[in-house]
């Protein structure tokens, strides 16, 4: 993985993902250099200058989108609005959960983002899904079929720490509607929106939001409701296989980065065992799933595995995996690769260093995980 500040993994990760998810090599230097002294003294000490540095230069980006905007050029200040919105979420993920910044710097570039899609991007909107008596935030990027015909649909789920934001942002499903498929990227319980302004906490049972998220596609006439799939990265490499184990209405499942055990995992974790996405990981974790003591958190964290439910999956299965994922061992996507038994089209697909995409959901090369799913998810929906 390119490592712009040596030795700080969670860091080196983050930079990683931005210039793999629309970022500009300049834009990223000017933001990092700064504090690339404060890097060597590890990923939780100066996350706020983190902050500071990432949020200058989004501010003069925005500042040079509304000149552009005012001038009438329009996508010159689409895409700077989108880029700033685009530092902003990385940046805004780094921060501790303790933060009380947190929630105007993500108000701030859910603005930002809204603006670009208007501006450049219109295929692409706000949509919500009805979920308990509440919503869970989304943006649906619609496919246009040249029959005019209703689009297959993919549901993209987020991990533990990234947001709807960081998925529209991978170019992902700009790439999915170019080949005729819709994706509705949810912030589920325990992340973005969901989980910053409604309190919304992860849980066991993902199966109760995929449930609501086909509910509220089988409203649209424009979604072909016969295929509608899922795909989740990271902590979703968990949510979503739990999911289509119990939600027989998915057409394909996708663990874009597998996570058979992440229980297990927060044990390992404990002993100080593998990386952590994100700087100071323990109030983030219990942030999420709603927990003030650690202890309490692994023991309840102890459910949170994909045993005896993957055998239940029936539809197509694809996991994907790095085989240098320094968080999230390939081993177990081996495990969900091997009991996956009744699925009736599976594929594990480990990424190596020779090719890139070998860290964690392959950060380090994003684009070359996207296309090989794509690819898989084509071939599924068509029938190849």
């Amino acid at each position: 993985m390119f490592e712009y500040f040596p030795g700080n993994y969670i860091w080196n990760l983050g930079v990683a993902a931005t210039l793999n998810s629309g970022g500009l090599i300049d834009e990223v230097d000017r933001a990092c250099r700064p504090i690339r002294e404060l890097a060597k003294q590890g990923s939780d000490v100066g996350t706020a200058e983190f902050m500071r540095s990432w949020q200058a230069v989004a501010d003069q980006l925005e500042q040079q989108a509304a000149e552009a905007e005012k001038a009438g050029h329009l996508r010159t200040a689409g895409q700077k609005y989108f880029r700033a919105a685009a530092y902003l979420c990385q940046a805004e993920r780094m921060q501790s959960a303790k933060d009380p910044g947190r929630k105007v710097v993500y108000q701030h570039l859910l603005e930002l983002m809204e603006k670009s899609f208007e501006l450049v991007d219109p295929a692409t909107t706000r949509v919500a899904v009805p979920f308990e008596g509440g919503i869970l935030p989304a943006y649906l990027t619609r496919a246009e079929r040249p029959d005019g015909s209703p689009a297959p649909t993919v549901i993209m789920w987020n991990g533990l720490d990234s947001t709807k934001e960081h998925m529209y942002c991978s170019g992902w499903p700009a790439e999915m509607a170019a080949r005729g498929i819709s994706v509705l990227q949810v912030d589920c319980p325990g992340s973005g929106e969901a989980l910053r302004f409604a309190d919304l906490k992860a849980r066991v049972t993902t199966e109760d939001w995929a449930a609501a998220c086909v509910d509220y596609l089988e409203t649209r006439d424009d979604v072909d409701h016969s295929r509608i799939g899922l795909v989740g990265w990271s902590l979703g490499g968990y949510y979503v296989p739990r999911a289509a184990a119990f939600e027989k209405r998915l057409a394909l499942a996708v663990a874009w980065g597998a996570n058979h055990n992440w229980g297990e995992v927060q044990k390992a974790r404990l002993e100080r065992e593998g990386e952590n996405p994100v700087p100071h990981y323990w109030d983030h974790v219990l942030w999420v799933w709603g927990y003030d003591d650690i202890d309490a958190f692994i023991e309840a964290a102890e459910a949170i595995h994909l045993n005896g439910v993957v055998e239940q999956i029936t539809c197509p299965f694809l996991i994907t995996h790095g085989s240098n994922d320094r968080q999230i061992n390939v081993e177990y996507a081996h495990q969900s690769y091997d009991q996956a038994v009744h699925s009736p089209r599976r594929e594990l697909r480990v990424f190596t260093p020779e090719e890139g995409a070998t860290e964690h959901i392959g950060l380090d090369h994003l684009p070359h995980v996207g296309a090989f799913t794509a690819d898989w998810i084509e071939d599924v929906f068509t029938g190849r």
